[in-house]
């Protein structure tokens, strides 16, 4: 007959990982996720942000690749956007036909580079001093979703479009 002894008795069995290693293991983990899915994650859905605003300030042109949307035509400002800019954005020093305009081309053609990866970090400035000057003049109180953005923004600029862009594709052949 076996007897078990108190010291035995008393150690607990541990039959699987201490929470320290289940974190530890699930950060290892998450340490793995390619840097280039992430920024073609970023680059995508920041893009659709800006595009998706700059589709509402124009006609014409109507293009959501997700939704099946494809129209072209000869684009101009939509009937609204210049009283929007006139009235409720008021931007200082601006003109509103004039920022109308450059909004309306800043998030079409900033969003395409993005998208492409091509001068990304360059594009994702011009994005940011937008999403700068839309939180401090027109909409201060949208703190957290351009906190959201800018944060995007930043991490393009900072780490770039990762490798599934032109940018990577120019650097490779610059050596």
């Amino acid at each position: 007959m076996t007897t078990r002894t108190d010291t035995q008795h008393a150690m607990p069995h541990n039959h699987g990982l201490s929470a320290t290693a289940l974190v530890n293991t699930f950060t290892r983990l998450c340490a793995q996720i390619p840097n280039s899915l992430i920024a073609f994650v970023a680059r995508f859905s920041i893009a659709a942000v800006f595009w998706k605003s700059g589709q509402t300030k124009i006609q014409g042109i109507a293009i959501d690749l997700v939704n099946g949307e494809f129209t072209l035509a000869w684009p101009k400002l939509s009937d609204s956007v210049v009283s929007l800019f006139q009235y409720e954005y008021q931007l200082p020093l601006v003109p509103p036909e004039l920022a109308a305009t450059m909004a309306a081309f800043a998030e079409h053609f900033f969003p395409i580079l993005i998208l492409l990866g091509l001068a990304t970090r360059f594009s994702a400035l011009a994005l940011l001093v937008m999403t700068m000057t839309i939180q401090v003049f027109v909409y201060p109180g949208a703190y957290p979703t351009h906190g959201v953005w800018a944060a995007v923004l930043l991490y393009l600029m900072a780490r770039g479009p990762g490798r599934f862009s032109v940018d990577h594709l120019i650097a490779r052949r610059l050596g």
